[in-house]
């Protein structure tokens, strides 16, 4: 099929296609609230029972952001709630789409498809999750947090999130002591805290609490003032910019410690169709080109940040 015949494709033939794994719906969701944050940050609530019930962390949909732009942009899910049927997406305003998207009221419907994606791969963690999320990379982090604490007791993620804007929530000294962390890093994100779950903040723009420089960093720092036995007990799952990902699987690949990275890629049609967000991912059969849409978001860090030789 090529990218014409794809795109005049009846959207429900789509998502039944073998690209979308039968997992993609497509839903007029109400926004039910939005919140605003400094640095032009929205949180927006949508009730989209279908992608609620279904989405998992690394998750995202594809959203319109208004009827007058046909062209759909990606959004990473924050927290879902398949109860109450709603989903929460976290995204700053740098474009038409956003822009637009931002100004929308409650109460409006928005053309939704989700969920999007393979997640992060969490059949069974190891003893000392880190997630690493850095800007528009934090919601899937936040989004895997709340799954480890609800469905594996005994294990606590330890988060580590980095901005050079604004945190999109206000900040507070956390009420969780952290060993091996800098005494003087004690900002955290209220609603981690609250749920139990240790986090520290890093940023180059001098916020009170937080590190002094890249999120790697902290996380390398952090690694490194634990004893052996403990560090062999941590797995790493990242989303964030490009460079810093790469930062955080070389911080993987010196410390031989496993790790999960999801990619943030421009993209056009989001179900596999157009072949416009590929990367490049070594095999056990050599170098392929993957969608990151619907082979990933989410990848082994080693298979897209391979050692150079």
């Amino acid at each position: 099929m090529t990218c014409q015949q794809w795109l005049a494709t009846p959207v429900a033939d789509i998502m039944s296609h073998p690209a979308t794994r039968n997992t993609i719906l497509v839903e007029f969701a109400e926004l039910l609230s939005r919140q605003v944050y400094g640095g032009e940050q929205y949180l927006i609530r949508l009730f989209a029972p279908g992608t609620a019930a279904r989405a998992r962390p690394g998750s995202f949909v594809h959203l319109q952001c208004d009827p007058a732009l046909p062209m759909r942009r990606p959004f990473s899910i924050m927290r879902a709630s398949p109860d109450e049927g709603w989903i929460d997406i976290l995204f700053k305003v740098c474009g038409t789409g956003t822009r637009l998207l931002a100004a929308r009221n409650k109460g409006d419907v928005i053309d939704l498809l989700g969920p999007i994606g393979q997640p992060f791969k969490s059949a069974r963690y190891r003893k000392r999750p880190l997630l690493i999320g850095g800007g528009v990379g934090i919601p899937p982090m936040i989004f895997l947090a709340e799954q480890v604490r609800k469905n594996n007791h005994g294990i606590s993620p330890l988060v580590l999130m980095g901005s050079e804007i604004p945190f999109p929530f206000q900040t507070r000294p956390s009420q969780i002591i952290l060993p091996a962390m800098p005494n003087e890093v004690i900002a955290t994100m209220p609603l981690l805290d609250d749920w139990g779950i240790a986090c520290r903040l890093a940023s180059l723009q001098g916020y009170a609490g937080c590190y002094d420089g890249y999120v790697t960093d902290l996380a390398r720092y952090w690694i490194t003032h634990l004893d052996p036995d403990q560090r062999n007990e941590i797995e790493i799952f990242s989303c964030g910019p490009m460079p810093m990902l790469a930062a955080v699987a070389k911080l993987a690949r010196d410390f031989n410690l496993p790790c999960q990275v999801s990619m943030e890629e421009y993209m056009a049609c989001g179900v596999g169709g157009c072949a416009g967000c590929t990367v490049r991912v070594e095999t056990g059969n050599g170098p392929a080109m993957k969608r990151v849409c619907v082979d990933g978001p989410v990848f082994d860090a080693a298979s897209v940040f391979p050692v150079q030789k």
